[in-house]
């Protein structure tokens, strides 16, 4: 399993249910890494999409506690155990983890590598990801050269679990 983040300099992922910045580059980026694959994030991060509807050309599983939840185009399961049902039948297929905050803290345990866009300044953020430079569960193996997008500095980033 992988997980797939945007996270500023003190590891801040979102504010208000946003994303912190607005980069063309990482969403060319997350849906070159994505396409062809399942994403799994919870009901809040598939509110916060374009439109509140599943991303196309991905099988979307949604993890949620509202037991009446439900949503065309996705896979609503509604405990770890049950999403790990689901993903058995998927033959392998790559698994990534897209979201948000709590999702990330549940499957980080399952999680092999993570890419990171990493952006290069601070935002007001409420909500984070595990500052994984901290980690003793993984370690930095890949960095881009910096992006730029609006005067955004950023870059790719990709950690192992050791």
């Amino acid at each position: 399993m992988k997980a797939i983040v945007v996270a500023d300099e003190n590891w801040g992922i979102g504010k208000d249910g946003k994303l912190l910045a607005h980069l063309p580059g990482d969403l060319k980026y997350f849906k070159e890494k994505t396409k062809g694959k399942t994403l799994v994030m919870g009901r809040k991060t598939l509110e916060s999409l374009p439109g509140c509807s599943p991303l196309p050309d991905r099988k979307n599983i949604i993890l949620t506690s509202d037991d009446c939840f439900e949503k065309d185009g996705c896979v609503v399961c509604n405990g770890m155990d049950q999403f790990f049902d689901e993903i058995f039948f998927d033959d392998g297929q790559d698994v990534f983890v897209a979201g948000g905050e709590s999702i990330y803290e549940q499957f980080l345990p399952y999680c092999e590598e993570i890419f990171v866009t990493r952006i290069m300044e601070t935002f007001d953020a409420d909500r984070y990801f595990i500052n994984l430079d901290e980690s003793e569960d993984f370690i930095k193996t890949w960095s881009s050269d910096i992006c730029e997008d609006k005067g955004v500095k950023y870059r790719f980033e990709k950690y192992e679990r050791k």
